[in-house]
């Protein structure tokens, strides 16, 4: 198993446990790192490093912070595991 699979799985229980949100989202912006650690694989962003930050619709004001890939396997997975009228 590579490590994407490895992180897909991660993410996969983040989102049914609803450490990750499932629903739509409010905004985005993608923004240099200043060491933030990615909500997604618990790993720090180095300072050379862009995060994508993301407010679901939903949640209020909460920021999830995120390398780029697993944003976009976050964004991948939540569309596929969360169906509109599932």
């Amino acid at each position: 198993m590579d490590d994407q699979e490895v992180l897909r799985g991660v993410i996969r229980r983040k989102l049914e446990n609803r450490h990750l949100p499932h629903d739509g989202i409010r905004t985005v912006r993608l923004t240099p790192s200043d060491g933030e650690t990615c909500e997604a694989c618990d790993t720090v962003l180095t300072k050379d490093q862009l995060l994508m930050e993301a407010v679901p619709l939903g949640l209020g004001k909460r920021t999830f912070r995120m390398h780029v890939q697993c944003f976009q396997i976050w964004d991948f997975e939540k569309r596929r595991t969360f169906k509109p009228n599932s």
